[in-house]
């Protein structure tokens, strides 16, 4: 077995490096003060304005309805698969983010609300929404 004959030597640190970088920081934020003391002498007066919302309110989602007999309304208002292309094109001139959200009866034949979804494209709103009713699922889990 051997045995050592000599003492290990205790590591020593080189602080160079960090004192480098130290010496780095420094004057990196020395000239950063200086370039904030030349900026405070510019005479300079930059104008005020009042703090203000947005220009326009963003308009409330269009509504769509589809009744069963096959009747299509447009917020309220009686309106033709035709009508429906050309109002909701020129809502969408005046805001090009205009929503439609779409609610039809349960009996309506789908195609009929195929057809007002086909209008809505036609017209170029992207934003589309479909009104559905949630079913009450508690019956069904107080079964189980």
């Amino acid at each position: 077995m051997a045995v050592k004959s000599h003492l290990e030597e205790m590591p020593v640190l080189n602080l160079t490096a960090m004192i480098d970088i130290l010496f780095l920081l420094i004057i990196f934020f020395m000239v950063g003060t200086t370039f904030i003391e030349s900026d405070k002498q510019i005479k300079l007066e930059v104008p005020q304005v009042t703090p203000g919302g947005a220009l326009t309110a963003a308009p409330q989602k269009r509504v769509v309805t589809v009744y069963q007999d096959g009747q299509i309304t447009l917020d309220g208002g009686s309106v033709s698969l035709d009508q429906l292309t050309k109002q909701l094109a020129a809502a969408r001139s005046q805001y090009k983010g205009l929503g439609v959200l779409v609610r039809g009866d349960r009996a309506t034949p789908f195609d009929r609300v195929a057809s007002v979804l086909n209008a809505c494209k036609k017209a170029g709103i992207a934003d589309l929404g479909i009104s559905v009713r949630v079913a009450n699922t508690e019956k069904k889990n107080a079964r189980r």
